[in-house]
């Protein structure tokens, strides 16, 4: 036991010197400081990423809504189209141009005057 404390006590004086250098003390404060800034570096890129993350996510999601912007104006404006106006007055209001006639057939009528369509299978 004395001598395993004989041996640390020898080892604890070895270092006790060596940081006594200035060239050592040099040297590891040197790697410390170079050990801090690679971490701060790699915390900066690990950031950097995160946030690159978030703003392709807001791009693609500014992109997603502008389109459905564009597809509501586009429906906007057919509304306002000629044709919608006369399509919606045939349909709702039972309107037509002046000298058509229009027939109203029973739907019971209609249905019974159909074909059938076979149904079409496709294979993979």
């Amino acid at each position: 036991m004395l001598d395993k404390l004989a041996h640390y006590q020898k080892i604890g004086t070895e270092l006790v010197h060596r940081f006594s250098d200035i060239r050592f003390t040099g040297q590891v404060l040197f790697g410390v400081v170079v050990v801090l800034i690679s971490w701060s570096g790699a915390k900066a890129v690990q950031s950097n990423y995160g946030l690159q993350k978030q703003i392709s996510t807001l791009q693609q999601q500014n992109a997603v809504q502008q389109l459905a912007n564009n597809n509501l104006k586009l429906q906007n404006e057919y509304y306002n189209t000629n044709q919608y106006l006369e399509l919606s007055a045939r349909q709702n209001f039972g309107l037509a141009n002046p000298g058509e006639t229009e027939i109203l057939i029973p739907k019971s009528v209609a249905l019974a005057n159909t074909v059938a369509v076979p149904e079409v299978t496709t294979t993979p």
